[in-house]
């Protein structure tokens, strides 16, 4: 008999970025939650880079937002340094990225889970599962000590902790992150029921003190003078920004690192796992780009109370030696002292094509996965799989429709159709080429288009809703004036199209008592209306792709169907085919080596069911 048992409706495991969005989620649409985590004081830690956002990642958080998640508020609470990336390309491009001070967003993270209704924060290591039904449906997880937690439905996050194995130079240490341990008894019940768990590796830069870098040797990297929130409820940043500074590599660093490799664990065989190829070690981008003579690096403080610096741009598993040569090398380093020697981390992840789009397992009803666990990498990444997971959890247990995010609705239904579609072979980074419809999914729309979505869920407060309702208002309104306000014979919708009139030279042209209203009504409201008008005409010819699409995704394909009955299949279609078991048309054609001709035989098949 257990010591003690607890019962949940939902019960997430781990409170990285991945398991504090999820269990929010589900305690925000009412489900009784657990957050079990095996420390309390790393709740929501930042393990790599300080930084929240960037190209792709940006648009991410700002869904998350949408959704009522946590991610933007906390970083406009905590960040020390806020811009906007890709300001000269279209606002399809345009991604925010924010410095933050490292304990205040974990500080804040904590707070935001503590003060949530419906919500139990507790220390506990998960030793186990609790699978019932002939191991078909979960019931619950085992905790050290022998406790029970019983619930409906689980959501793992477990992030790099399982059998995860630190790798600095020849030096080994069990650990997901340094100063803490790993967790092996998921990993063996996982494998237990059926999973295939494979692994990855990531890694992170060294961390040198700010008072012994020469920063007039470097590039100074300031923020936005006007800078943008994250999140959708803060109506401006307040607190005073951080410099960020630039330098780089040289020549004799390169031949440092070359004449090291045999010592590196990525080329002496020590590792033989794959790493992110978006964020390669520096170990990797000398391999990769011998011709290359310098490589950029970033220099990030790490808060407001540390003289803590973050080098982006040299993740390294290198030798503690070679680590102390490199940076004597560096402009501006040559006297830094290292406070945290950069290292690899080996861990085993679950290839995703073993879970549905909602993010449940196929093996295990009730049991979710989100976050690294996954193969993905980053917090937005793991951010958006956790609140997706999260609520879908919380509406299994009311018997509701779960959310499914399309490609077109959002970057978090591109992450996660890649990833139950096409499984990965490296971790996954969010890109905004990833998205086919990305003039649709922009980053200043992302309310527009989620929060409706978000409300019939109960994922959203009843003060982002009203929010949401006077900014289209606003917006409609400006929309209204553009398209009937006429200027030397064209409407200011008209003007808008051509490529060299932007907000100013439209104002200027303007009727004066309509341009007075224009400039009385909230700048980002006119921003969106703004951009809605100019790229009308691409957003239209995108539309008509996703109505296509949406053809496709209106045929179903039953979870029980046997692809093996269409013979006149290629084995590797069938076999790819079983192995995802798409549940639509769309799906199936986005699996990497199913051809249209497979595609057409499966239709004619669904056609005679």
């Amino acid at each position: 008999m257990p010591d003690a048992v607890y019962q949940y409706d939902v019960l997430v495991i781990g409170a990285g970025h991945a398991g504090t969005e999820a269990a929010l989620a589900a305690a925000r649409i009412g489900a009784k939650t657990a957050l079990l985590t095996t420390n309390l004081d790393t709740v929501g830690q930042m393990s790599c880079n300080p930084a929240i956002g960037g190209v792709g990642k940006g648009q991410i958080v700002r869904e998350i937002d949408a959704l009522g998640g946590a991610m933007g508020l906390a970083t406009d609470a905590a960040g020390i340094q806020f811009r906007m990336l890709n300001r000269r390309k279209g606002p399809a491009m345009h991604s925010p990225r924010a410095q933050a001070d490292k304990k205040a967003y974990q500080a804040e993270v904590k707070r935001i889970v503590e003060e949530q209704e419906n919500l139990s924060l507790r220390q506990e290591a998960v030793e186990d599962l609790i699978v019932e039904g002939e191991d078909t449906h979960i019931a619950g997880v085992r905790v050290r000590g022998g406790a029970e937690y019983h619930a409906r439905c689980v959501v793992l996050t477990t992030g790099t902790f399982l059998q995860a194995l630190m790798h600095t130079g020849e030096a080994k240490t069990p650990g997901g992150r340094a100063g803490e341990g790993t967790s092996s008894g998921l990993s063996n019940a996982l494998e237990r029921f059926g999973f295939r768990l494979e692994r990855f590796k990531t890694g992170t830069p060294p961390r040198l003190n700010g008072r012994t870098i020469d920063y007039d040797r470097c590039e100074l990297q300031p923020g936005d003078d006007e800078p943008q929130p994250f999140s959708f409820l803060t109506n401006k940043i307040t607190q005073s920004q951080l410099p960020c500074h630039i330098t780089y590599t040289t020549p004799e660093v390169h031949d440092l690192i070359r004449a090291n490799l045999s010592r590196a664990p990525m080329y002496s065989g020590q590792i033989n796992t794959s790493g992110p190829r978006y964020c390669p070690s520096i170990e990797d981008k000398i391999v990769r780009f011998a011709d290359k003579q310098q490589h950029q690096l970033f220099l990030e403080p790490e808060g407001r109370n540390t003289l803590e610096v973050y080098v982006n741009g040299v993740s390294t598993s290198l030798p503690r030696d070679v680590q102390d040569a490199m940076f004597r090398m560096i402009p501006g380093c040559e006297n830094a002292q290292i406070m945290r020697y950069g290292y690899a981390v080996e861990y085993d992840y679950a290839p995703p094509d073993q879970l549905r789009p909602t993010l449940e397992t196929k093996k295990i009803a009730g049991l979710y996965f989100a976050g690294q666990i996954n193969g993905t990498t980053g917090y937005e990444e793991a951010g958006a799989q956790g609140l997706i997971a999260g609520a879908n959890a919380a509406l299994a247990v009311v018997d509701r429709e779960p959310i499914v995010l399309s490609r077109d609705e959002a970057y978090i239904g591109v992450l996660i159709d890649d990833l139950v579609t096409c499984g990965v072979d490296e971790p996954y980074r969010m890109f905004t080429s990833r998205a086919e419809y990305r003039l649709l999914l922009r980053q200043d729309n992302a309310d527009r288009r989620l929060t409706p979505l978000g409300i019939a869920a109960g994922l959203v407060s009843k003060e982002r809703q009203e929010r949401l309702r006077q900014k289209l208002g606003h917006v409609d309104r400006v929309a209204h004036l553009l398209a009937t306000t006429r200027s030397n014979g064209k409407s200011l919708e008209e003007h808008l199209r051509r490529p060299e009139i932007d907000w100013h030279a439209l104002l200027e042209i303007t009727p004066q008592e309509s341009a007075a209203e224009l400039a009385a009504i909230d700048p980002e409201a006119c921003a969106q209306a703004l951009f809605d008008a100019k790229y009308a005409g691409y957003v239209a010819r995108q539309q008509t792709e996703v109505d296509r699409a949406a053809r496709l995704a209106e045929k179903r394909i039953p979870d029980s169907f046997d692809y093996a009955r269409i013979v006149q299949m290629r084995h590797e279609a069938r076999e790819k085919l079983e192995r995802v078991r798409p549940t639509n048309l769309a799906q199936a054609s986005r699996i990497s080596g199913v051809t249209p001709a497979d595609i057409a035989l499966l239709m004619a098949h669904l056609g005679a069911i």
